[in-house]
């Protein structure tokens, strides 16, 4: 987490709308990384590719900087489609992303 983004956007809405926006976010990337999981199982590299970019998008909106890297390195083996990295920086992204969730729901005491 990058707690200058987070502290930004915290001084740009108030307490209760970064709260509105980091709940909406965290609930976003948690399906957009099964979707993931699910576009890959399908051999749907275009439609994960840009999953994996929205993930980008969402994760950097609310400083989960490790997370959007991740994801844009999918983008990036997607882009070269190399098969195996592909499958290997995806199964990192959910794992990464998966832990940073979790994190965040006991930090911020928050049910999905």
């Amino acid at each position: 987490m990058d707690p200058d983004k987070l502290s930004d956007l915290y001084n740009e809405l108030g307490e209760r709308g970064a709260e509105d926006v980091v709940c909406r976010a965290i609930e976003e990337l948690a399906v957009r990384l099964t979707h993931c999981e699910r576009l890959w199982r399908h051999n749907d590299m275009s439609n994960l590719r840009k999953s994996s970019r929205s993930l980008i998008a969402i994760a950097d909106q609310i400083g989960m900087t490790a997370m959007a890297n991740i994801a844009r390195d999918v983008t990036l083996a997607i882009d070269a489609e190399d098969q195996p990295a592909i499958a290997a920086v995806l199964f990192r992204l959910i794992r990464v992303g998966e832990r940073s969730l979790t994190a965040i729901w006991d930090q911020h005491d928050l049910s999905v």
